[in-house]
């Protein structure tokens, strides 16, 4: 009975929510470009912060439960679908699917806290600070060239490389997830500017013109 109402009131939960881009579903649709780039938002990513010294106690425990913590700027650990991406010396950002977070019975970020138990460091549900963008296709670097001060190159930034940075002068996290995919992880409230901002990115690629 207990499961059953957990269960309902997960729905429920799920049914209520709206991301912070939900209102630019139709125009990422309309504006993606097929053959050229997508953009989509993946909605409700479970997000975790996490500060540790990976050399305590501590940290290799939260490391067991996360499957590693990456070791230097750009590095991006994980298994399956939860990955520990590098923020700064002893900050980590622990994304991990939707299914994860508590408030949908998972586990994820009290197993964090259970590991960081009473050394120091910090373990906090940021779940709702971000969103994520997916753009993907052969011309995602290059309409993120038009505002973006990192190296995108292949041979600078490679598959698997997070960092932070800006895009359209909003701070962002970047993560080269493919040889043609990223995930761009802006602040909620800033959501609405960057889908803007890359959607216009992405305008001319719609022209039968562009080879």
């Amino acid at each position: 009975m207990a499961e059953t109402a957990a269960l309902e009131n997960s729905k429920q939960i799920r049914n209520a929510r709206q991301s912070p881009a939900s209102i630019l579903r139709a125009a990422f649709e309309s504006g993606s470009v097929t053959g050229a780039v997508k953009l989509s938002e993946v909605q409700f990513l479970t997000m975790v912060g996490v500060r540790v010294d990976p050399d305590t106690e501590a940290g290799m425990r939260i490391s067991s439960v996360t499957g590693g913590l990456p070791p230097r700027s750009g590095d991006v650990r994980g298994t399956g679908d939860t990955a520990v991406l590098w923020m700064g010396p002893e900050e980590f950002l622990v994304v991990a699917p939707t299914e994860a977070h508590e408030s949908l019975g998972g586990n994820l970020i009290q197993a964090l806290r259970s590991a960081l138990g009473d050394g120091e460091g910090q373990v906090v549900d940021l779940s709702a600070n971000r969103t994520t963008f997916e753009l993907k296709g052969p011309r995602a670097r290059a309409a993120l060239e038009k505002g973006c001060s990192l190296d995108l190159h292949p041979r600078v930034l490679k598959t698997g490389t997070a960092l932070s940075t800006e895009i359209g002068n909003i701070p962002a996290i970047l993560w080269k997830t493919g040889d043609e995919s990223y995930r761009i992880f802006p602040r909620a409230s800033f959501a609405y500017f960057l889908g803007r901002w890359l959607l216009d990115a992405m305008r001319e690629y719609a022209s039968p013109e562009v080879p």
